[in-house]
Parts: C-alpha cells; sequence; structure tokens
C-alpha cells in the first residue's frame, strides 16, 4: 500500500479511536449520564407539558381550594384552588430561563472581564480589586440589595444575579488565562508580531472552555436557588407569575393543612439543582481525566 493511501486509513482508525475513548469515558462517568437525563426531562417537560395543557396555572377556582393530589390534580390544588402541577411546572419555566440567562451573561461577561485582567497588567488591577469587592458581599445580601433598587421584575433579577456571579467568574477565567499566557506558543505568537486580539480570543479564549464549561453548570444551578431565594423573600419574580420561590412563599400559610404545597415545588426545585449538580461534577471529571483519576484514588 503506498503512502498516499495508508495515510488516510490511520487519520481515520485514529478518528475511530477518539470517539471509542470519548465513549467510554462517558459511560464511566455515571453522574454525567444521570444528571443530564433528569435535567433534560425537567427542561421537556417544562417545555412541553405546559404547551399542550389547557388549564390557566392562574385560574383560580374557590371550590377546589386546598385538594390534595388526585387523578384530577396530580400534585393537588393551592390556597385559591389553583393546579399545583401546572403551576410548578410554570415555575420550572421560569427558573429555567432565568438560571440560564444568568449562567451565560455572566460566563461572557466574566470571560471578557478575566481574559483581559489576565493579559493587561494595569486592567489587572482594577478589574480584579471590582471582583474581589463584589464576591466579599454575601451573593444573596447583593442581590436582595441590587432587586430593592432596581425593583421586582424577571429581567432585574437575572440582571442582579448576572452581577453577582459575573466576578467569580473571572476569576476563574483569569487564573486559567495566566497560565496559558506564559505558554511557549503564546510567546511566539508576541515575538512574530500577532495582534493584543488575536493572541487574547484565537491563543487563550480556547484554553479556558473547559474549566467556563464546568463553572457554567454550577452557575445555572446557584442562579436557580438564587432566584427561589428572592422570590420567597418577596424581591424576584412577582406574583401572581408561577416560580418556585413565590410557591413556596405562598406554601408556608397552609404547611400544616396541606403539606403537598411545598412538597412537590420543593422537590422539583431539589432535583433540577441536584442534577445540574451531578452535571457539572460529570463534565468536570470528562473534561479533565486526572481530576476523575484523583476522585477514584
Amino acid at each position: 500500500m503506498s503512502k498516499n493511501k495508508l495515510a488516510p486509513a490511520v487519520g481515520a482508525a485514529i478518528v475511530r479511536e477518539q470517539r471509542m475513548l470519548r465513549r467510554e469515558r462517558i459511560l464511566e462517568n455515571p453522574g454525567l449520564i444521570i444528571g443530564a437525563c433528569v435535567f433534560l426531562i425537567i427542561v421537556l417537560a417544562a417545555i412541553i407539558i405546559p404547551a399542550v395543557s389547557p388549564v390557566d396555572p392562574n385560574a383560580m377556582e374557590v371550590s377546589q381550594r386546598l385538594k390534595p393530589p388526585s387523578a384530577e390534580h396530580i400534585f393537588g390544588t393551592d390556597e385559591f384552588g389553583r393546579d399545583l402541577f401546572i403551576r410548578v411546572l410554570y415555575g420550572a419555566r421560569s427558573s429555567l430561563v432565568v438560571g440560564g440567562a444568568v449562567a451565560v451573561l455572566s460566563c461572557i461577561f466574566g470571560t471578557i472581564i478575566g481574559i483581559y485582567a489576565s493579559y493587561f497588567k494595569i486592567l489587572d488591577h482594577i478589574l480584579m480589586r471590582i471582583c474581589d469587592g463584589l464576591i466579599a458581599i454575601p451573593g444573596i445580601l447583593l442581590a436582595i440589595a441590587l432587586m430593592a433598587a432596581l425593583g421586582a421584575s424577571n429581567l432585574n433579577v437575572i440582571l442582579a444575579l448576572t452581577i453577582v456571579y459575573t466576578p467569580s467568574v473571572a476569576r476563574i477565567v483569569r487564573s486559567s488565562a495566566l497560565v496559558t499566557k506564559n505558554q511557549t506558543f503564546v510567546e511566539a505568537a508576541r515575538v512574530q508580531g500577532a495582534s493584543n486580539g488575536r493572541i487574547l480570543w484565537k491563543l487563550i479564549l480556547p484554553s479556558v472552555i473547559s474549566p467556563l464549561t464546568v463553572q457554567a453548570s454550577f452557575i445555572f444551578a446557584q442562579a436557580i436557588l438564587s432566584e427561589a431565594s428572592l422570590s420567597f423573600l418577596g424581591a424576584g419574580i412577582p406574583a401572581p407569575a408561577a416560580s418556585w420561590g413565590n410557591i413556596l412563599q405562598a406554601s408556608k400559610q397552609v404547611l400544616q393543612k396541606a403539606a403537598w404545597t411545598v412538597i412537590f415545588p420543593g422537590g422539583a426545585l431539589i432535583l433540577c439543582v441536584l442534577s445540574l449538580s451531578l452535571l457539572g461534577d460529570g463534565l468536570r471529571d470528562y473534561l479533565d481525566p486526572r481530576t476523575a483519576g484523583r476522585r477514584k484514588k
């Protein structure tokens, strides 16, 4: 066989081997599989069921007030006779939108801040001191203060939580970018006259994608919890819009009479956050096999 014919065959064999190794690493990572599957089920349920259901989540029916779970009302009804199952799914929509938006925005802004801070010393001193000041404030207190200034709405919740989580992303990106900045190929590109923009976005940015992906999944979970906390305290998504937080806030008044009004939305919140945590741990082990090896030991 000639060299021209041998090269494609070797390349194809290498690609097949890499695919097999990636498949084996996924199958050896049950946390990643379980977390991804549970989270996918929650997302699909929150999208599909409310879209095909004729039930209005805000429709009040006093005659059905505080009905226990049954075939007609799977999760029972709340203190206003509203179907709790539909309200929990609409609450999942709100929480997933807020969590996803916060994860994306905080990663975008945190990446920009972290990369520029790692490359320019003057910006490093300014931006990192601002981030340190924000991180020093407890996240929930900072979010409450921002919501008090901005007012309660979905958009303001996203904005407030983005401000809360952006500094932590910036620090993680900066630490990863600093390691790459000192690598030989970056120094070679600088000597050859590559522009700062090319070095930052073509050479340094790819090195922070893996830790950024893992951090995004954790921020997603933390943002869902923070949104629920804000709504529970009355500073988040305003009623009557369904949110896991304000459903739990309203349910505390009838907890002794109707425990299901707390159990089902609380269980949905726990399940969603747990699945994202498992997904984040699984992604960390998949993207960095050394971490998985240390954990096994």
